[in-house]
C-alpha cells in the first residue's frame, strides 16, 4: 500500500514521522482492502491539524481531520476519528444483487 505523508508550512521531526507511520499501519490492517492513504499535517493560523485520506478498493475515500494543540494530537483524533468511520462502514449492511431470472 502506498503511504505519503506531508507537511504544510513546517518541517516534520523523526519522532512525528515515525509515529505517522506506526498509525498508518495500524490503520491499514483495520481497513477492509486499502489502496493508498495520505497524511497531511498543516498549520492553519497558530492551530496545528491532521488530515487523513485512505483509498479502497472499492473507490470509497475515507477522509477524518483532527486538530489540538501540537500535531501529535491532532493525529491522534484523526485517527479517532477514522477508526469509527471504518468501524461503521464495516457494520453497515451492503446491498447484494440477486441473480436475474432466467428469460424463456
Amino acid at each position: 500500500m502506498e503511504t505519503t505523508i506531508t507537511a504544510r508550512h513546517f518541517e516534520i521531526s523523526d519522532g512525528l514521522r515515525q509515529r505517522a507511520d506506526t498509525i498508518m499501519a495500524r490503520l491499514e490492517s483495520a481497513a477492509p482492502r486499502p489502496v493508498s492513504n495520505h497524511l497531511v499535517f498543516d498549520v492553519q493560523g497558530s492551530t496545528p491539524s491532521a488530515e487523513i485520506r485512505l483509498h479502497l478498493s472499492q473507490g470509497e475515500v475515507m477522509v477524518a481531520t483532527g486538530e489540538g494543540p501540537d500535531h501529535r494530537t491532532a493525529l491522534d483524533r484523526a485517527e479517532a476519528k477514522l477508526r469509527s468511520q471504518l468501524r461503521k462502514a464495516v457494520e453497515r449492511p451492503r446491498r447484494v444483487r440477486k441473480p436475474a431470472p432466467d428469460q424463456v
